[in-house]
Order: structure tokens, then C-alpha cells, then sequence
């Protein structure tokens, strides 16, 4: 049967084609086959199994480890008129049984959940009464323990796979490196190796490299001359603020966002900055997931991320129109000193992440047997002053306790006041007439919001002291008193991180942190850091190259605009002979050392080429001399 996905596509989303390889991987996952597909930041990758879900009947499963996304993706729907549900840790029980009901008997298409919860028991209950069209992987990298990103609880989704062994995968990743892409396959049981991919190539996007001691002065003199919305990113929260400052000052318009600000800040800030209302937005990392927004003209990065992974998902939010943009990387020495002091302060001692570990537990209340499955909210910073640890030392405690497969750690998420009526229609009615006092009030609480008996809706308390014309505080003690009365399960607004125990707690006497996954875990990172300052350093590969060739993609053509192009093209020859005459030269070389006439008299071609070339190797330590007057290739 021939399906036309592009009536679905434009029937919801109003586009009259798919991107390139979008349709590819739904033909794929519609003619049976396990499917990973591989796609840059703003390839459209959660559109794919969308319209996959709907054109065949049954509901689609979406692990993610995103909340935030998961619940921006599942409003996005709503809008569209798509039922769709979350489930994930920040939930309690009576929510994630009342969300699995609805999910289970209702009309859903589309069902959202974060991976440590798809193998609970509750969950395990209702898989049999729903009909999965499809299992799909989102940031599917984070299944690999080679990947940036690793988390234990994706490793689940190969049991779930055992309790659907005829429903096929769909695995969707920006980020991987050949031997991710191998793994994630490997980790899903695909029964055959299956991988459709786009290049990672931005023909429309330049990356550039400046080495600048005053980063903070060349940023602002960029910026006065440049035209066009952007992000700053920092790895700092402090200068977030500095540099939005800065900038203001110099009448650029600008604001920052990073994780210490409050949400309604944060969502003002990132829905004004999209508008158009500021023109650039000074962030960290926990800003631009999931951000819309394809006219940005530069991404420039003052702080140098701690792998290629994060910075090339983080660079390639800017033009994703197509139109022509900038990703660039500013650096100087202490880059690369801070990146290498960096890996101690990711892993800390062994004796130390059983020191957290067990702090944690007594910070919970929680005895020894117990805890398992349960979240709980999370203060860090008060963890960590309670417990006399330095932020740093408690933060990668947590990760390697998370990898290790103890703990698992959501960022810190938003949610909105919850509303869920726990009597039906007639005892309501009854409690009304016996408490005429609050009448009024539930009936606008009905008025104002539908579907509050089948499920949990946000509620927002400001909205409704409005329509009554009482203060919110009033509003709010009307509905904490519902609640104590079992007519409501009421949930106040909340905007914290949380900790799920993914095991029981134990004693930490028998906590094990393997070292031989330590180092290999260290070892990786390792490799990590030193490939971001191999880009940082390497001024004799087109920037593009390098990135392409990290991800697996090698023997593409110069970009032609990058830092390193740019000092190729003042040489005055082409691209293809400077390689051809640069690769002689490292053949040579390789083989023995030689002195500099018999190097220049083994080339073949023009003369003044191959005396450019030569040049352009020693001024950029391709190549050195030695004391015996010998110049030989210098291994990056």
C-alpha cells in the first residue's frame, strides 16, 4: 500500500516537502527494517517518526532523556491537534498510573518517555493493552558508552525490545562518530546493520578559529561590525551577565540565560530573543535544545567545549535557514590548560564518589533496602554545602554514580501547577452543596479548564485569582484544601532538578565504581578533550575537514572560507595542488629526514608553488629543522 506521507507532512505542519533523507528513513522503518538515522542539529529529525506514527495505526513510544524537549514536543502536538503524553521522573505515582490509563484506553498517537521509566512495573502492566506501531530512540548516541553522552538507562531499551519483538526501531542521533554508530546498533539488537545518513557538511556555514589573548575586546569589535541575531556561548554563568553587559554598553542589543535564573526569566528571555526583540543571547550549554529559530547569523564560543560532539551541535544552530553564517571558536592558551585540568575535576577519586554517594542517601532520608524508582527533588548547591563538597567535586561524583548505573540525574525542569479531580461528577456535586463556600471557585476551576477528571492539566494560579478577582495566595490555600479533602490532587508549581534512585539504596560498603570502567570512561574523555584542542590548534586542515573527518566523513573538499583556507588561498594556488604538493612532502618525510634542497628538488611542479608550500609548512610547524640541518614531518 502506498502511503503519502507528504499529504501528512503538509496536513499538520503545512510544509509541501520533506527535507533531504527524511522521507528516506520513513520508507525505511515502513518496509520493516530497524532503522538509525544520522542527521545534523536542525534536520528536522523528530518530524520523521511523527509522520511515520500517523500514518499507520497504534501509538508510537519516544524515549528521551530531554524533559524539557519531551514536554515542549508533546505541547507542540497538542496544538495540531495530535494527542500526545509524557511520562518521566519529575511525575508522581498517581500521575505517570492516571497518564498510563489515558495513554492505554485513549486515542493517543504519540506516548513521550524518559528511559529509567520504561521498564517500572506499572509501565510493564499496560505495554500489552497498547498498540506500539513504533519504538523510537531519540539522542540515540546516549545508548553508547563510547558516545559524549553516555546513560546507563538507555541500555534498558534492548528489554523492551523483548516485550515488543516484532515492533521495529527507529533510532535518531545529530552526534556520532563511526564507532557510536556501530554501537548504537550493537546496543538496539538491530538484526542487520542499517544506517541512512545525511552529511554533516554546512556549505552555508564557515568555521573559524581566532587565537586572541583579549577574547572579551575582539568579541565586541566583531560584533559592532557584524549584522544579524546571535549566540555567545560561555561556560560560565557569571559571565553570561559580564558579557551581556558589555555589550549593552557598546548598544548591542543582548541579554544572557543560564541555569540560575528563574524559569518565567529564562522562557521571557528565550521568546524575546526568537522574536527578534534582543539580537543576541549571551548563554551556557543549557541554553538552545530544542530552540527554533533558523535565522541566526553567528555562533561564537569564548569558552572551548569539552568535545567535538557539543561544539558541533551547539555551531550548527546558526543558519539553519541556509542562508550564509559563522561559527566561531576563540581561543588562547589557557584553553587548552583548562580543558587538561578539567579531566582530574571529572574524576575525582573513587574513595570520594562513595563519600557523595552515601551523603546522598543520608541527605534523603533514605534507609539502606530502599529508595528504588522513587525521585526526589535536588538543591546541589545545598547538597553540597551540607556535606562540606565543592560543587565541582559533587556534580561529577553524581555523573560517574549515574554511568555506573546507581543514580540517575535530570536537569533541572519546570513544571506548572497540576490539577487532577480524584471524585467523579456526582460526589463533586455533593461536596458542593455541603461546602457552598467553594462553589463558586470550582465551578470557574471547571470553566477555566476542561479534561480535569480523565487527566493531570497545568493550572496556573495567577489566571485563575484573576477570573475570581482574590489574590493568588488565596487561590492557592482554596486549592491546597481541595486537596486535603481528596476532592483534587493538587500539585504546586515547581522548577527544580531530581535524583531517581535506579537501585535500591545499599550499603556503601559494597558500592563498587568499577576501575577498570573508570579509566576506560577517563581514557575517553581523555580523547575528547585532546581532539578539541586538536582543532583548536591544527592550522593545516580546512576546519570543516577536521570536524567531517572526526565524524567519519573523509576526503571532502576544502570549504574554501574557514581560517585555514583563507591563509590557503593567499598562497595564490588551488586547493587541490596545495595537497597534492603537502601530501609529497609528508611522504617524503615520513620516509627519512631530509635536507631542504634535496626536499624542494623531490617535488615535482612549479617551482614557486612548491617554495609557497614549503614555506606555508614551516610557518604553521608542519614541518621542522633539525639541529643537523635536516628537516623532517612533525606528527600532530
Amino acid at each position: 500500500m502506498n502511503i503519502d506521507y507528504s499529504a501528512i507532512l503538509k496536513k499538520y505542519w503545512g510544509y509541501s516537502s520533506f527535507r533531504p533523507l527524511q522521507e528516506d528513513i520513513i520508507q525505511s522503518v515502513a518496509s520493516g527494517n530497524d532503522t538509525l538515522g544520522l542527521m545534523p542539529t536542525g534536520g528536522g529529525k523528530s518530524i520523521i517518526f511523527q509522520v511515520f506514527s500517523l500514518s499507520v495505526d497504534g501509538i508510537s513510544i519516544v524515549i528521551t532523556p530531554l524533559i524539557a524537549l519531551m514536554n515542549d514536543q508533546v505541547e507542540n502536538l497538542s496544538k495540531r491537534g495530535i494527542k500526545a503524553m509524557a511520562i518521566h521522573s519529575g511525575m508522581s505515582r498517581e500521575e505517570m498510573k492516571v497518564a498510563l490509563d489515558n495513554v492505554t484506553w485513549g486515542d493517543y498517537k504519540f506516548l513521550y518517555v524518559s528511559p529509567e521509566r520504561i521498564l517500572t512495573e506499572r509501565f510493564r502492566e499496560r505495554l500489552p493493552n497498547m498498540k506500539i506501531n513504533l519504538i523510537v530512540v531519540d539522542e540515540a548516541h546516549c545508548i553508547s558508552q563510547w558516545g559524549y553522552d553516555f546513560r546507563p538507562s538507555y541500555l534498558q531499551i534492548a528489554k523492551l525490545r523483548e516485550l515488543l519483538p516484532s515492533v521495529k526501531v527507529m533510532a535518531l542521533t545529530a552526534t556520532a562518530t563511526p564507532q557510536v554508530v556501530d554501537d548504537i546498533q550493537d546496543r538496539l539488537i538491530f538484526p542487520k546493520k542499517n544506517v541512512l545518513k545525511k552529511s554533516f557538511r554546512r556549505d552555508n556555514l564557515t568555521y573559524k578559529v581566532r587565537i586572541e589573548d583579549d577574547k572579551q575586546g575582539f568579541l565586541l569589535r566583531t560584533l559592532e561590525k557584524s549584522k544579524g541575531s546571535g549566540i555567545i556561548y560561555t561556560r560560565s554563568r557569571k559571565k553570561t551577565k559580564e558579557i551581556a553587559e558589555e555589550l549593552l554598553k557598546k548598544g548591542i542589543s543582548a541579554t544572557y540565560y543560564n541555569a540560575g535564573l528563574s524559569a518565567p526569566t529564562r522562557r521571557g528571555r528565550q521568546e524575546g530573543w526568537i522574536k527578534g526583540a534582543m539580537r543576541v543571547m549571551v548563554a551556557t550549554n543549557a541554553f538552545g535544545m530544542g530552540i527554533d529559530k533558523p535565522d541566526v547569523r553567528f555562533v561564537v564560543h569564548v569558552d572551548a567545549p569539552d568535545s567535538l560532539e557539543a561544539y558541533f551541535q551547539e555551531a550548527g544552530r546558526a543558519g539553519r535557514d541556509g542562508k550564509k553564517a559563522v561559527a566561531l571558536f576563540l581561543a588562547n592558551k589557557s584553553d587548552s590548560v583548562r580543558l587538561k585540568k578539567g579531566i582530574a575535576e571529572k574524576f575525582p577519586p573513587i574513595d570520594l564518589i562513595k563519600r557523595v554517594y552515601d551523603a546522598l542517601g543520608n541527605y534523603f532520608k533514605i534507609a539502606v533496602g530502599f529508595g528504588k524508582d522513587v525521585s526526589y527533588d535536588f538543591n546541589l548547591a545545598d547538597f553540597a554545602k551540607t556535606y562540606h563538597f565543592s560543587l565541582i567535586q559533587s556534580i561529577s561524583a553524581l555523573k560517574i554514580l549515574e554511568q555506573d548505573g546507581y543514580i540517575q540525574l535530570t536537569d533541572e525542569v519546570e513544571r506548572p501547577s497540576m490539577v487532577h479531580f480524584r471524585v467523579d461528577r456526582d460526589d463533586l456535586y455533593k461536596f458542593q452543596v455541603a461546602n457552598s463556600s467553594f462553589d463558586a471557585f470550582i465551578k470557574l476551576l471547571l470553566r477555566s479548564y476542561s479534561g480535569l477528571f480523565t487527566e493531570y492539566r497545568p493550572v496556573d494560579e495567577e489566571l485563575l485569582a484573576k477570573r475570581a478577582g482574590i489574590t493568588r495566595d488565596l487561590v492557592y490555600k482554596f486549592l491546597s484544601f481541595l486537596d486535603s479533602q481528596k476532592i483534587i490532587h493538587y500539585i504546586p508549581q515547581k522548577n527544580t532538578p531530581y535524583i531517581i534512585y535506579t537501585t535500591e539504596r545499599i550499603d556503601v560498603n559494597r558500592l563498587v565504581i568499577s576501575k577498570e570502567n573508570y579509566a576506560l570512561r577517563k581514557q575517553m574523555y581523555e580523547k575528547q578533550v585532546g581532539a578539541v584542542i586538536s582543532y583548536i590548534e591544527d592550522t593545516s586542515v580546512c576546519r570543516s575537514q577536521q570536524l567531517l573527518a572526526y565524524f567519519g566523513e573523509t576526503g571532502s573538499a576544502r570549504c574554501g572560507a574557514c581560517d585555514v583556507c583563507e591563509a590557503l588561498n593567499s598562497l595564490g594556488i588551488s586547493n587541490l595542488e596545495f595537497d597534492r604538493i603537502r601530501n609529497d612532502v609528508k611522504a617524503l618525510l615520513k620516509k627519512e629526514p631530509l635536507l631542504k634542497h634535496q626536499l624542494f628538488f623531490k617535488i615535482n611542479g612549479i617551482e614557486e608553488n612548491i617554495h609557497w608550500v614549503i614555506r606555508w609548512l614551516f610557518e604553521n610547524e608542519q614541518i621542522v629543522e633539525r639541529i643537523d640541518g635536516k628537516v623532517e614531518w612533525k606528527d600532530q
